[in-house]
């Protein structure tokens, strides 16, 4: 299973944003909001995509040559 359909722990933050209420803010506050959650969303990518490539390098260094044969 690709994607985690489990449901988050109560103390996942996700889950607490989630279930905050947007009806106070005002939509000032709310365009604020979205552009935290945008940055945080990049950040989030950029890590992923940096742990990923670090494991692409990893994987390419210690892969066996395409003939079998001890470098």
């Amino acid at each position: 299973m690709d994607v985690d359909e489990r449901p988050r722990p109560k103390g996942d933050l996700a889950s607490q944003l989630a279930t905050e209420a947007l009806d106070p803010l005002s939509r000032d506050e709310l365009d604020e909001r979205v552009r935290l959650l945008e940055r945080e969303i990049a950040r989030t990518i950029a890590h992923r995509d940096k742990a990923s490539a670090h494991r692409a390098a990893a994987d390419a260094l210690f892969r066996s040559p395409p003939d079998g044969s001890a470098r």
